[in-house]
């Protein structure tokens, strides 16, 4: 089974396929993802005990955690159900990308009250809908880019959400920076190359970054460092 979502998974999934059955997982949050080739499941487990009885019924052999570095619950929960079942089991972990003179904070939380502390005054922010509640008391004009509407509970007094899946290119993010007065960049940890380009546009426009760095792997899960290798793995725990 392939715990995916993230292009990184969809590239996996096409590297092991047609020679390996492989299964796909995706949690269904996102209306109309971009679909792996092969077996596709979506939809929650219902934690660990549902988790534990799929895997078992489908009879599965192997494991490749290749979930969004931020998707720490199922990360956590597929790492104690695969050691209890002593299940074969790797995280695909995609590179962070270095910090550079971005501001780390250690949650979104965190990020708000840098922000309020520093006066910045038109803010990007993209740190997912799951991040936006930390932000509603903020004062300061929020541009919020994700790729579902958020529920307006949870979103500023002042803001615009510009709704958007990447990947996302130099030239648009630095159009998009500099046509919204923007003064700082809000994001998570996430890695790899689909959002990238916002970085490189900030420090261009000497423009502060205030990065969530990602939540720690659980304990004793060996990584794979990119897709050639997660493939031998496979291949070696499947003969």
């Amino acid at each position: 089974m392939l715990l995916g979502g993230t292009a990184e998974a969809r590239a996996l999934a096409a590297a092991l396929h047609p020679e390996t059955a492989v299964i796909s997982s995706l949690a269904g949050r996102v209306p109309d993802p971009a679909l792996p080739v092969g077996a596709v499941r979506v939809g929650g487990f219902g934690g660990a005990a549902g988790l534990r009885t799929w895997l078992v019924a489908n009879r599965i052999e192997a494991v490749v955690d290749a979930t969004h570095p931020f998707a720490a619950t199922i990360t956590a929960t597929a790492a104690t159900v695969c050691a209890e079942l002593g299940l074969p089991h790797r995280v695909l972990a995609r590179p962070a990308w270095p910090l550079g003179a971005a501001s780390p904070v250690a949650s979104t939380a965190e990020a708000a009250e840098v922000v309020a502390r520093r006066g910045f005054g038109r803010v990007f922010l993209t740190t997912g809908r799951s991040g936006l509640a930390a932000f509603t008391a903020g004062e300061a004009w929020f541009l919020i880019r994700v790729v579902t509407a958020p529920d307006p509970a949870v979103l500023p007094a002042r803001h615009r959400v510009l709704l958007s899946r990447g990947p996302y290119r130099y030239d648009d993010e630095r159009r998009v920076l500099r046509e919204h007065r923007i003064d700082v960049l809000v994001t998570k940890n996430s890695g790899g190359t689909m959002t990238r380009a916002k970085l490189d546009a900030a420090a261009d426009l000497r423009i502060p970054v205030v990065m969530v760095q990602r939540p720690p792997q659980p304990a004793g899960v060996p990584t794979l460092a990119d897709i050639p290798a997660a493939v031998a793995w496979v291949e070696a725990v499947l003969g």
